[in-house]
């Protein structure tokens, strides 16, 4: 009886057990040598890069980021913190290899990115069924990427970018990867055709000159052929005639030549056969992919614009207007008309106002440009002036307009460049089928807040609308946070020449503004909000006629969905209050008579205060999440040098 009681005691006093004050206090001892981290007293949930606690004795969340760290990773104080879900230490000069991290049991994001560390990629990471975001960009890493990564099911985000693995690229097919990088190494071979791999282009394997695959111009081949005669052993006879030797030589070499031509013609056969499948399957995939953004295979096609078309030959490039003030501490990247004009552009879309680009110019720096149809360009006046509008605009969740470029036959937008991607994106992966996951409801109540506040800032100025709300015209920002473009452009349509819309976007548009030549309202937006509400909670765009088609039976359906889509149904049951909630809210929305439909701020007030019922959440709620979006993506990292 003595014994249990102890051992009792000694559970409750443990400060390995009940708090990881010590293990912390190791950590640093080891990572910050110069002591630059000042950690004081013992209530250390609230230390700096302590974000979050389990209770308040276990560390939940560590991110210890740009603090010019020098020292190593110490395996034991690590592994201490077994109740991590997030750790970060990037942007610092860490060193050393990264030690066993077995541990770390319920690990779901590592950052180490942009460090000194080196040695073979970490094989204990592989052994984290829970990993889903590994980002170890910017070191000194060597060795193969292991295979064993395919343990990780769950893998969401892999960053191996500028490091010095080599080999060859492992065959990854989980259907969760979205993002991967592991350009500027010295990997080789041939990229693996799984379905997964085959979603990232290019830019996901530059800089690795061994490299080769679809992703390339340089696709595999068989390796170097040499075509020639195999030495056989020759009875030469001791008296031989010139004539003789010269019809030797002379069958020799037509022989040779032959047999070259033919290899020849051969490979070039072979060669032709292979781009021929190739281009029928990059035709396949870009009609599908511009269908479901309004262009032609044709202009999917030809990723690689050129700018130069928009400018005829004699004719002034013209001055490119910066919109908004400059503010204090915010660095503006300038640039001319004409390093627009010199940039190289990938299409990223083509819709009913027009065409979206992403455009690196010679400097390095990336912005997106949209080259509008014809919008405005006999109201100049008028579309300076709503232009200038929309430049003053200026919201955490609004992509920002920074510039505009007018000519009578020209007229183009310019955005801060998004690297992490569109909402659709995020909820359909690849897919062009209108089918997806649906998100957690904790992903769809952050997403929901986030689009309502920059709805209703939009919409406290008289008359000025979004117009043109859907999954593809969400961007995720540098922070995941999730945020609107193409706002405002509506307005600038010629309503008697506005062509028809494909059936992807007309599904968001309200019954009363289904006719492209009626002017949106604001209580339109309202109705759009609504139904990506109801596409993040089912994965769904295939619904045209939403409310004519289930009237009353949205809830059903959406419930019906979710336990289609979950597991069996479990998610559904055990959160049924948030999902009625969101349920609530994207069915006043989606009311069929605009007056039956809340202005933004209610909606904004609805959302705000299901969030905070939902608030105390169990920390494994995402663990069985169907979606992607949880507190992994929430601190994935951002690209900085590719946005103002």
């Amino acid at each position: 009886m003595l014994f249990l009681v102890m051992m009792i005691a000694f559970y409750l006093i443990s400060p390995v057990r009940s708090s990881d004050l010590e293990a912390l206090l190791s950590l640093k001892s080891s990572i910050d040598p110069s002591n630059l981290i000042h950690w004081q007293g013992t209530d250390f949930c609230n230390w700096k890069g302590v974000k979050e606690c389990i209770n308040g004795t276990r560390v939940s969340k560590l991110v210890l980021e740009d603090l010019n760290l020098t020292g190593s990773l110490d395996k034991k104080s690590l592994n201490q913190l077994d109740q991590l879900r997030v750790l970060s230490f990037k942007g610092n000069s860490l060193s050393a290899s990264i030690p066993n991290l077995s541990g770390l049991v319920n690990l779901k994001s590592i950052f180490l990115n942009d460090n000194n560390f080196s040695g073979e990629f970490p094989e204990s990471l592989t052994s984290l069924h829970r990993l889903k975001t590994v980002v170890l960009a910017g070191n000194r890493f060597s060795g193969k990427i292991p295979s064993s990564l395919l343990r990780l099911s769950r893998l969401y985000m892999l960053y191996l970018q500028d490091n010095l693995f080599s080999g060859s690229v492992p065959s990854l097919n989980q259907s969760t990867l979205r993002f991967f990088n592991v350009s500027n190494n010295h990997l080789s071979g041939q990229i693996p055709l799984t379905r997964v791999l085959n979603q990232f282009n290019q830019s996901s394997f530059s800089g690795n000159v061994g490299l080769c695959g679809d992703q390339f111009q340089n696709s595999c081949g068989k390796g170097n052929v040499t075509v020639g005669i195999s030495p056989r052993p020759l009875s030469v006879p001791t008296m031989q005639t010139r004539t003789n030797k010269t019809k030797l030589i002379d069958e020799i070499i037509v022989g040779s030549i032959g047999g070259g031509v033919l290899m020849l013609l051969v490979i070039l056969l072979l060669l032709w056969r292979r781009r021929r499948i190739k281009s029928t399957r990059e035709q396949r995939r870009s009609k599908a992919v511009a269908e479901s953004e309004g262009g032609t295979s044709q202009d999917r096609r030809n990723k690689r614009f050129s700018w130069e078309r928009g400018s005829e030959e004699g004719r002034s490039v013209g001055t490119l207007v910066f919109l908004g003030r400059c503010e204090p501490g915010i660095k503006v990247v300038r640039y001319t008309m004409n390093d627009l004009l010199k940039a190289s552009a990938e299409t990223l879309g083509r819709g009913t106002l027009g065409s979206t680009y992403k455009a690196v110019m010679e400097s390095g720096f990336i912005v997106t440009v949209k080259r509008l149809k014809d919008a405005g360009f006999t109201r100049m006046e008028e579309f300076k002036r709503h232009i200038e509008i929309l430049g003053r605009l200026k919201h955490p969740y609004l992509v920002p307009l920074r510039a505009y470029f007018q000519a009578k036959e020209e007229c183009l937008l310019v955005y801060d460049y998004f690297p992490n991607g569109s909402l659709f994106s995020l909820i359909h992966g690849s897919k062009v089928s209108g089918s997806g996951k649906p998100l957690h409801w904790t992903s769809c109540l952050k997403i929901a807040e986030d689009l309502a506040m920059g709805l209703v800032y939009i919409h406290q100025n008289p008359g000025l609308t979004h117009g043109n709300l859907k999954s593809s015209n969400v961007l995720l920002g540098p922070d995941f946070e999730s945020c609107l473009t193409d706002y405002g452009l509506s307005d600038l349509h010629d309503l008697d020449s506005v062509e028809d819309t494909s059936a992807a976007s007309l599904f968001y548009k309200a019954p009363e503004c289904r006719d492209l030549r009626k002017s949106s309202t604001q209580s339109a937006d309202v109705y759009s909000f609504g139904v990506l509400l109801l596409e993040l909670l089912t994965g769904r765009t295939s619904f045209q006629d939403l409310v004519h088609r289930y009237g009353s039976d949205i809830t059903r359906w959406v419930r019906a969905v979710r336990e289609e889509e979950t597991e069996s149904g479990e998610e559904v049951n055990s959160c049924e209050d948030k999902l009625q909630a969101l349920l609530s809210i994207a069915t006043n929305c989606v009311a069929i008579q605009p007056g039956n439909r809340p202005v933004m701020r209610e909606v904004l007030e609805m959302v705000k205060v299901a969030r905070a019922e939902a608030a105390p959440v169990s920390y494994n709620s995402s663990d069985h999440s169907p979606g992607r979006w949880s507190d992994t993506v929430q601190s994935l990292p951002r690209e900085d040098h590719m946005s103002i």
